[in-house]
């Protein structure tokens, strides 16, 4: 099968879908460019400051995007790349774009708090508080998968990590000259990107060369401040500047596979394995798996954590919520044609993409010396960028959790404002993260994507919730939602099983924690979703 063809196909559909799709979603939710955006009626210069689509959509799907999309569908190809495809395409239409910008409404509408905010304003507080504990849980899973992707990923790639920590350096600079200093976003862009290939040059030249265990440490110390310093001065700027290297990326796969002209190798990756294969069943592993790629709970936290606190007009939502999603779109899929041209790799899934893709941008005179680094540089780019964006996120839901807590009980008030201080919940969050993070990633992986989706069908919940106590049609909402409600359920009772049989009781233990959590959030919602349309009583 011809790849140009699977990728050519994919993006007229995603494109299709952004313009007919979307504007139906805008239609039924009722976006309207006059409403004021939270990133002007809270503006704080910290956490809520307006900025332009271009720069919110680089800082969202730089934070969204990660090594999910690359990781998930290289590994779920043992089930054939016609499944994963399809699940990519349909995934992230119907399932991953609607989870997304109904996530970035919803917060929007709610003054750019978290989805937990949302399910205390129409499920009830109680659900708020059982949804922080999921969502922190789950971000602490992220933090960890990520922290160990990327450290390997410096260890196996020096150059990435010189020009990485360049990287950070650029974009402190880029944010105090644009946000401090007024200059002007397009000519800072242009500089900004010149000052990336310098860092990329440089990092080819003076390889950082140090053990993954190093880098963990190093990564630890650095997530640590990117959570607790201002917005504007490093997160927002990194990922604006980083998501052109991303852009850059796919256009140069994009292009590549046009002059390579690969086929799928059936030796590689067949069309259909069978609905067992490896001991795994194609439902619910195969949706759990590809995560990113489709649909990824993540993103919700994203959108409702950060993005939602800087869209400059309602109309923006479209763009980056629904847009990036279908980008993201883009990206599995070059990674699932990337395993089928050039087969698994040594060293797993991002080798495997690296290798790829520098194969195709080869067939344009592109060196594979300079091509593969340059696309391992990318990926760890926003893998940190996801690491960094997950730990902020982690932070601000348990600042919220145990501000509830001092409003609930006075007598806990001292504990409860000491546990709600920034510095105190960014290094818990970091220190518990950092513990799993040194497991090897294949072990926290499966857990992070039964957890990660199981977050999304809790975000279409809470967006459903919201929708029907607006009087609004919730319908594409609640069909998606119900469905990761049972690919999810299902994924944490095999997680549980296989965790049980390898004796790592730790992550049996929140896989239980989390099973039961969601039971008890469907209970708490079920009324709202498909009785009476008034909130839950407020409970303690």
């Amino acid at each position: 099968m011809s790849s140009i063809l699977i990728v050519v196909l994919s993006i007229v559909l995603f494109f299709i879908a952004y313009v007919f799709y979307g504007g139906w979603l805008c239609k039924k939710w009722g976006v309207n460019t006059e409403k004021e955006t939270p990133a002007h009626t809270r503006e704080d210069g910290v956490d809520y400051v307006p900025a332009s689509k271009g720069v919110v959509l680089g800082h969202h799907f730089a934070s969204i995007a990660g090594a999910g999309p690359i990781t998930g569908p290289i590994a779920a190809a043992m089930f054939g790349w016609v499944p994963v495809l399809l699940w990519i395409v349909i995934g992230s239409i119907f399932f991953g774009g609607v989870h997304d910008f109904g996530a970035l409404m919803a917060s929007i509408r709610h003054d750019g708090n978290t989805i937990g905010e949302v399910i205390e304003k129409n499920i009830g507080k109680r659900g708020k508080k059982l949804f922080a504990i999921f969502a922190w849980l789950t971000l602490i899973l992220v933090v960890a998968a990520f922290l160990n992707i990327v450290a390997n990923t410096f260890a196996s790639t020096p150059e990435a990590a010189t020009a990485s920590m360049l990287f950070i350096v650029v974009a402190v600079v880029f944010g105090f000259s644009v946000y401090r200093r007024g200059l002007n976003l397009i000519a800072s862009s242009v500089i900004g990107i010149a000052l990336l290939a310098v860092c990329i040059k440089v990092g080819m030249m003076f390889p950082l060369s140090l053990p993954a265990t190093a880098w963990m440490w190093i990564l630890l110390a650095y997530i640590f401040v990117a959570s607790v310093t201002p917005v504007w001065i490093l997160l927002q700027p990194r990922d604006y500047l980083n998501s052109f290297l991303l852009y850059a990326m796919i256009i140069g796969a994009v292009l590549g596979l046009l002059f390579a002209n690969p086929i799928i190798n059936p030796e590689f990756v067949p069309a259909f394995s069978g609905f067992k294969v490896n001991g795994a069943y194609m439902f619910p592993i195969l949706f759990v798996t590809v995560a990113c790629g489709a649909i990824s709970g993540f993103h919700s936290l994203v959108g409702s954590g950060t993005s939602s606190k800087m869209v400059d007009k309602e109309t923006d939502a479209k763009m980056i919520g629904y847009g990036g999603m279908l980008i993201e779109g883009v990206l599995a899929v070059i990674s699932l044609v990337a395993i089928g041209a050039v087969g698994m790799q040594q060293g797993g899934a991002i080798p495997t993409f690296s290798i790829g893709v520098g194969t195709f941008m080869n067939a344009f005179g592109l060196p594979m010396e300079v091509g593969v680094p340059f696309i391992a540089l990318a990926i760890s780019a926003f893998a940190l960028t996801s690491l960094d964006t997950a730990t902020r996120l982690a932070r601000f839901v348990f600042q919220e959790f145990f501000a509830m807590a001092a409003e609930d009980k006075e007598k806990e008030n001292k504990f409860a404002k000491t546990m709600s201080n920034k510095y105190i919940a960014t290094l818990l969050s970091v220190s518990i993260g950092g513990f799993l993070g040194f497991t090897d990633w294949g072990t926290i992986w499966p857990i992070f994507g039964s957890a990660n989706q199981l977050l999304s069908a809790l975000a279409l919940l809470a967006i459903g919730a919201w929708l029907a106590k607006e009087g609004k049609n919730n319908n594409m909402v609640k069909i998606p939602m119900i469905f990761m409600f049972l690919v999810t359920l299902t994924a944490l009772v095999f997680v549980a099983k296989d965790n049980v049989a390898s004796g790592n009781y730790v992550l049996v233990a929140i896989a239980t924690i989390l099973f039961v959590l969601a039971i008890v959030l469907i209970k708490e919602s079920y009324k709202i979703l498909f009785g009476s349309k008034e909130p839950a009583p407020v409970a303690a």
